[in-house]
């Protein structure tokens, strides 16, 4: 089933659902973030970012979008909203590395990652953001080796997150990589990074990627988070 189609309500451009922000009216009248889209009443869309976010609330362009969108219900919008949004999407991602943990599409420790990647299971490779360069260097290398993309500029994405945020979200120790070895669970991990990594971050960049010159809709870019990519998900054949 295809994901259906939103408007921004600041852009208006148009986008998956998934990949844009629910706000929602709550009973009290506040602008809450609902990021899995499942609170009742009225609610707005948005896929902007934080930044552009907060400048269309200082200049009231969001309260002129909202006030169409609620057509004339008395709603307030919190100082903190874009902090709530920023911290909602991070909880969504978190969790669903943990479900994905729990169901055994996810793993953690640098040899058995390693031995995925060079055997050509690996599907999508995280680092935390205090894990050391060397032992980065050596899972994206072998991932390189086993997708048979030597030479090319594929590597884990580096998270915005320490190793204990990873390791309690998982619930497992010293979580300092991931990786996922089934391609749809690897989609699921991609989707609600990049939703959290677009808000907060600066616009993704794309790069070259096997996904995109097959005209496929799920990201397949590389890089860390202070250069703005998404997140690399090898993704070779269709799924649901």
């Amino acid at each position: 089933m295809s994901d259906p189609i939103r408007k921004c309500i600041l852009s208006q451009e148009r986008d998956g659902r998934d990949r844009l922000v629910r706000l929602a009216l709550a009973p009290d009248g506040q602008v809450l973030p609902d990021v899995r889209a499942k609170a009742p009443g009225r609610g707005a869309w948005i896929g902007v970012t934080r930044g552009e976010l907060e400048q269309a609330i200082a200049k009231k362009r969001l309260r002129g979008a909202l006030a169409r969108a609620f057509k004339g219900a008395e709603f307030v919008i919190p100082d903190d909203l874009p902090a709530r949004i920023a911290a909602a999407l991070e909880r969504n991602a978190l969790d669903r590395l943990g479900l994905e943990s729990r169901s055994g599409m996810l793993l953690t420790g640098s040899e058995k990652i390693e031995t995925a990647a060079r055997s050509g299971q690996l599907h999508a490779l995280y680092h935390a953001a205090d894990a050391g360069t060397d032992g980065n260097r050596k899972l994206d290398q072998a991932w390189r080796v086993g997708s048979d993309r030597e030479g090319s500029d594929v590597r884990g994405l580096v998270l915005p997150m320490p190793r204990p945020i990873l390791s309690l979200a998982l619930g497992r120790e010293n979580v300092v990589h991931i990786g996922l070895t089934d391609r749809a669970a690897a989609a699921r991990v991609s989707d609600a990074l990049d939703r959290w990594l677009h808000f907060i971050g600066p616009e993704p960049t794309p790069v070259p990627c096997e996904t995109a010159s097959q005209g496929a809709s799920t990201p397949g870019l590389s890089g860390t988070v202070a250069s703005g990519h998404r997140p690399v998900v090898d993704v070779n054949e269709d799924f649901e």
